[in-house]
């Protein structure tokens, strides 16, 4: 298998200009690429200037990277699913602020984490995802001329007590809840394996795959978190991994790189920069994967 079969990348960073995101992503060899649009643990941002976004819808015109593989994602602070008022409306606009800024940069994805219910019960947190998610939409719709061409993905979650979006079954009632439209998938293999669905072995990654499309159903997957876990199945604790070096480990990677339907969809890696590796070098090992894939 060739890598030009793959839109991969990682998450980039955007340090003195959106626009300096393409080449961050191109000259680590990306086909597909994640940003923040701000500093993504501040409430607080800049609105983007009209010369940072022509600069940036330009780089996005001329770049190799097709702008279908862009993602952006939300913020660390908001909590989509808080029983606590002040709170969730400060995550409710920000969102909505977010949403904007992705229109306005023609990105197509923005990738959402649902959040906590802090202990008011799973329901509850479901109706406070629902509510946040179709305030924002209706609230872009009603003061924006542009057309929404943005899919909001819902990220699983690792399994950390109270906190939503964990299980299949949870994913795909919010999508039922949800204007298809405008909402999708991001599946994270940490989150997944923390949260107990095994994807060690081709079997198993054949298994929880064929899980998610029973339950979910793989049209709704749009991207794919590729990143290994230091923690052990179904441990429940969020802690990202080099590829190959966490529990997950190569064999799992070569199945799920292997997964035709994963082929076709923006893959990213947000796997640490640390004395142990950095993308380049996380990189090198998902190519060589690749190309023992027959």
């Amino acid at each position: 298998m060739k890598i030009q079969n793959y839109k991969i990348g990682f998450h980039v960073s955007i340090s003195g200009s959106m626009s300096k995101s393409f080449a961050n992503a191109e000259k680590i060899g990306c086909s597909a690429f994640q940003i923040f649009s701000r500093n993504p643990r501040n409430w607080q941002a800049k609105d983007l200037s009209k010369d940072e976004i022509e600069k940036f819808i330009k780089k996005k015109d001329t770049s190799k990277i097709n702008e279908n593989n862009i993602v952006l994602h939300m913020p660390y602070l908001p909590n989509l699913a808080s029983p606590n008022e002040d709170y969730f409306l400060k995550s409710k606009n920000t969102l909505l602020e977010e949403i904007k800024r992705c229109a306005l940069l023609e990105i197509p994805y923005l990738v959402i984490h649902l959040g906590t219910h802090l202990g008011s019960g799973e329901k509850k947190g479901i109706e406070q995802i629902v509510k946040a998610l179709n305030f924002a939409i209706d609230e872009f719709k009603k003061t924006n001329s542009r057309k929404l061409a943005v899919r909001l993905l819902l990220e699983n979650h690792a399994g950390e007590k109270n906190y939503i979006g964990s299980k299949f079954e949870q994913l795909r009632e919010l999508l039922d809840l949800l204007d298809k439209k405008y909402h999708g998938i991001c599946f994270d293999t940490c989150h997944g394996f923390l949260a107990g669905y095994d994807l060690r072995t081709s079997k198993e990654v054949l298994n929880t795959f064929k899980e998610f499309d029973d339950t979910i159903g793989l049209k709704e997957l749009c991207v794919l978190h590729m990143n290994d876990s230091k923690g052990d199945l179904n441990e429940n604790k969020e802690r990202h991994e080099h590829i190959g070096l966490g529990k997950i480990g190569n064999i799992g990677f070569k199945a799920i790189l292997k997964n035709k339907f994963i082929q076709k969809i923006p893959i990213i890696m947000e796997t640490p920069i640390d004395d142990n590796r950095g993308d380049v070098d996380n990189f090198r090992v998902v190519k060589n994967l690749i190309k023992t894939i027959s």
